[in-house]
């Protein structure tokens, strides 16, 4: 694919990103479990063509915080806040700096059984999908959604327990579609950033072992994907690595530069991505 062509691509999905713009919910900002309060940039009011789109869903049986927080999953304090508000918003942040898109300073939670809502957001992020309740209905929602164009990118888990209670759950989106590795030689590698040289990016808890359930499966990055009938990835699946951490720890000097390189660079390849196929 020739730079023009990404280009031109990247024009047209912007364009259609900024007619989204009208139908969008407001920002809201939910407590999370990791952060209780985090200051709103000064532009936090400011409309952009891109906006981090963070996947609310139900804690699965498997859920780490289960007996520490047990409310409402839709009023935030669940599974799906960890790293959140800070990794979404480091990450716009470094998509700002390394790319002409307009982005969004401040992310946007978003919860499938909220009518027509997941249709504004052509790209769409979860964590520690290993450890989800994603219903039926849900998926059913989510399908719809992928297969009109939008994008999802699982991230955040580790080892063949995680990968089992991953993989029943997106077998409810589709169960007739394969989850296969991603070829180096696959666009989605080459849309911005050449990224033949991918490893294993530990969490900022697992920078010591690096990797998380290394005794169960979780040694080695995996990067796999499922396609759609023309060949287009649709869900796109970061397993053994925690690219949100990464995101969340960039600013720290105790966290090495060389994985939040790394991850912002797949994300900013994963958002072009979405955005021009």
């Amino acid at each position: 694919m020739t730079l023009q062509r990404v280009l031109l691509g990247a024009a047209c999905g912007i364009s259609f990103l900024g007619a989204l713009l009208a139908f969008q919910r407001p920002f809201q900002q939910f407590q999370g479990v990791e952060y209780n309060e985090f200051v709103l940039p000064q532009d936090w009011q400011e409309k952009g063509e891109w906006a981090f789109a963070r996947l609310m869903f139900p804690p699965g049986p498997n859920d780490g915080y289960r007996g520490r927080f047990d409310g409402d999953w839709r009023q935030g304090l669940s599974l799906w806040t960890q790293d959140y508000p800070r990794a979404d918003r480091h990450f716009s942040a470094a998509v700002r700096r390394l790319s002409r898109i307009h982005v969004r300073s401040v992310e946007q939670p978003v919860n499938l059984e909220d009518g027509d809502e997941v249709y504004n957001w052509p790209w769409l992020y979860a964590v520690q999908v290993g450890e989800w309740g994603l219903t039926q209905e849900q998926a059913k929602v989510m399908r719809d959604y992928l297969l009109r164009g939008g994008f999802f990118m699982a991230d955040d888990f580790h080892g063949d327990y995680e990968w089992e209670m991953f993989e029943k759950r997106i077998r409810f989106v589709f169960p007739d579609r394969s989850i296969v590795d991603i070829d180096d030689k696959d666009p989605i590698f080459h849309t911005v950033f050449d990224l033949e040289d991918r490893f294993q990016v530990p969490g900022e808890a697992h920078l010591r072992q690096g990797c998380k359930n290394c005794r169960d499966g979780g040694v080695g990055a995996r990067w796999r994907g499922i396609y759609d009938d023309k060949g287009r990835i649709m869900v796109a699946i970061s397993y053994n690595s925690d690219l949100g951490d990464a995101w969340e720890w960039a600013d720290d000097a105790y966290y090495p530069e060389k994985f939040s390189g790394l991850a912002i660079r797949v994300g900013v390849n994963y958002i072009v991505y979405a955005m021009t196929h």
